[in-house]
């Protein structure tokens, strides 16, 4: 089904509302990709994303998301619709790939959108941090003009190493640590060195999963970089079909 997915058009693309606290103006949106299959119905991504992954689908759906988006982003754009960037998830498949930094730059040449307004999300993964033709293909990414994050922070292999091996433009704080804050210690400490640990290193931070005023709170109170932090999460918005962020910028005129 996944094989004749992107011929029949049943992929689609949600965007989430980003957050700039402490203000609370919308910053921007994250890609999502959601698949409505003709036999299966709604397959949500946690069950489909493993398996393009494993059978390299990844990268051909992977150009498929980022033109998707930057397209969309050149229309809001063009529509006068203010917002600073769409982030886009890329995959260790992807990174490892030698076709990533061309297709990149054929994507915003040819949606004419300027590379500060794209987000590249780089998962955590030793396949990546650890190959030196990967990290050089971010730093070439880089050139390019666009922003780079490390998704999924603390989930993944030895994360400090890779603060130190590449200049992220932000790091976003996994969900999974902010659940719970209120009964869990552990959450709170490790959330709290984070945040701490990306003031000190002068790195913007997003977290993920906020979904609760006592999350907001806890971040206001440890996250302490200048230019504010950024957020996601149910509490400002579910992820939408890009007519309805279409109507939630127009608000904002």
């Amino acid at each position: 089904g996944l094989r004749r997915a992107l011929e029949r058009g049943e992929f689609a693309l949600h965007y989430q509302p980003r957050v700039v606290l402490p203000d609370g103006e919308l910053c921007g949106f994250e890609a999502l990709l959601r698949w409505h299959s003709a036999e299966l119905g709604l397959v949500g991504p946690t069950e489909f994303i493993p398996l393009v992954e494993e059978n390299g689908l990844i990268v051909p759906l992977g150009e498929w998301v980022l033109l998707r988006a930057c397209r969309q982003a050149r229309e809001w754009r063009d529509a006068g619709l203010e917002f600073e960037a769409i982030a886009v998830n890329v995959s260790p498949r992807q990174v490892k790939s030698d076709a990533i930094v061309a297709v990149v730059r054929a994507a915003l040449a040819n949606c004419g959108l300027e590379a500060r307004m794209l987000e590249l999300e780089i998962t955590e993964s030793s396949a990546v941090f650890q190959d030196p033709n990967c990290l050089a293909r971010l730093h070439q990414l880089k050139a390019l003009g666009v922003c780079i994050s490390l998704d999924d922070f603390g989930t993944g292999y030895s994360s400090l190493a890779f603060l130190k091996t590449f200049q992220f433009d932000r790091i976003k704080v996994d969900q999974s640590f902010m659940v719970n804050l209120a009964a869990d210690a552990t959450n709170r400490a490790i959330a709290a060195s984070m945040l701490a640990l990306a003031h000190e290193l002068g790195i913007p931070v997003l977290a993920e999963g906020i979904e609760t005023e006592e999350q907001v709170a806890f971040l206001r109170e440890h996250c302490a970089h200048p230019g504010g932090f950024e957020v996601q999460g149910f509490l400002f918005s579910h992820p939408m079909p890009a007519d309805e962020c279409t109507r939630l910028l127009g608000a904002r005129r």
